[in-house]
């Protein structure tokens, strides 16, 4: 499974939520400056293919399923949309794409899909409110970024257990499972930290 470093990166303890109930989850690697972590965790998980962000259009339809504020607005998920409102992120960062999709607090590590049901990123970040006032005079309104899904399938390339035809990459096979595309992963949940 995959989430943001962020949401990690401080957690004593990792847990996801599903149709199960909690299950413990471990930290396998991160990639802290893509803001990427690998989680791994026992049991079934429903996969989502990854398509290649390239593949991304401007104004192309997205969605993200996530669990924000839990303690105030519950622990059911929450469906937000939108569109790709750029190719690229804050300051023209190649790395993100810029949403217009809702996002809050607990949304960060989410899938975001595209109509076909295919991630095309993780949810990651918002525009500073204090810093766009403070540059603009104006607050930003549904100015959110996610990484691209380039960065995360080389993420998951990187990790030596993961790379196709690799001995080791069965080991994980009910977390995770690379197709025999070398683009596609086919296997990914949504979480949040306790």
């Amino acid at each position: 499974m995959i989430s943001n470093y962020h949401v990690v990166k401080d957690a004593t303890k990792v847990r996801l939520l599903t149709g199960e109930g909690l299950i413990d989850a471990k930290v396998v690697q991160v990639d802290a400056a893509n803001d990427l972590a690998l989680l791994k965790a026992v049991g079934r998980f429903a996969p989502l293919p990854i398509a290649a962000s390239r593949t991304v259009n401007l104004g192309g339809t997205v969605a993200t399923v996530g669990f924000p504020v839990p303690d105030l607005q519950g622990f059911a998920p929450k469906l937000a949309k939108g569109e790709i409102a750029s190719l690229s992120g804050a300051g023209d960062d190649p790395r993100y794409f810029q949403i217009s999709v809702p996002v809050q607090p607990g949304n960060s590590g989410g899938a975001l899909v595209d109509e076909r049901g295919n991630v095309i990123g993780i949810v990651s970040a918002k525009l500073d409110a204090g810093a766009a006032l403070a540059a603009s005079g104006a607050l930003p309104e549904n100015v959110n970024y996610a990484v691209k899904s380039s960065l995360l399938l080389s993420f998951l390339e990187s990790v030596r257990r993961f790379r196709p035809g690799s001995k080791r990459r069965s080991r994980l096979t009910g977390s995770l499972r690379m197709s025999s595309n070398r683009h596609r992963l086919r296997r990914f949940s949504f979480w949040f930290i306790e």
